[in-house]
């Protein structure tokens, strides 16, 4: 079973290329943001700290963490907002972790896909096979983003501006999917990349 990390900036067309993986391979997609919000759950690893943390006030009526509660603590506060980040993190990373061992085990699919926005900073490099980078152009990526979410040339410019550069992309992935065109032209890429390991 190879291991491998997905990343890119926002608007690149990384649900697509995963959701052709999905669909196509025998692989097995796990979302880094979709751990996140499971860790945070009642009975996980992470919520006793983050109620600790943040107060019982950021519970709903089922006990469970208000995502909408929570994030309005935290981005009013860069102290608290690291302190979960520290918390949830790591703890991301040990969820799958496991899943990583669960499906050797299995020995059911043969390709692992991480997608994490955070997958360089995160060091995922060191669980990871090896990294790949989806890249579109920025005009391209800020057209999908102005057309798909109905976003504002300056709300893309403010999230782009919060990611890594194309350059620190590059430089940390071993393998880039250029998916400024036709999608038809990244799945190409794709079979040819996954053709070497079949």
């Amino acid at each position: 079973m190879k291991i491998i990390g997905i990343t890119g900036g926002v608007g690149a067309g990384k649900s697509q290329i995963l959701n052709y993986l999905k669909d196509n391979y025998q692989a097995k997609i796990i979302m880094a943001d979709e751990v996140a919000h499971k860790v945070k759950e009642k009975g996980q690893s992470c919520y006793e700290p983050l109620i600790n943390l943040l107060g019982k006030d950021v519970l709903d009526e089922a006990g469970e963490i208000d995502k909408k509660k929570m994030a309005a603590r935290i981005f009013a506060d860069k102290d608290l907002l690291l302190g979960v980040n520290q918390l949830i993190h790591p703890a991301v990373k040990a969820y799958i972790q496991n899943e990583i061992e669960t499906e050797k085990e299995k020995g059911s699919v043969k390709f692992l896909f991480i997608e994490a926005a955070l997958l360089i900073e995160d060091h995922y490099d060191e669980i990871c096979d090896e990294l790949w980078y989806i890249y579109a152009e920025e005009s391209v990526r800020t057209k999908r983003l102005m057309e798909s979410r109905g976003y504002s040339l300056l709300k893309v410019q403010q999230i782009m501006n919060g990611q890594l550069g194309d350059k620190e992309f590059r430089n940390n992935c071993q393998f880039v999917i250029d998916n400024s065109h036709e999608l038809l032209n990244a799945f190409k890429q794709i079979d040819r990349k996954l053709g070497e390991y079949l």
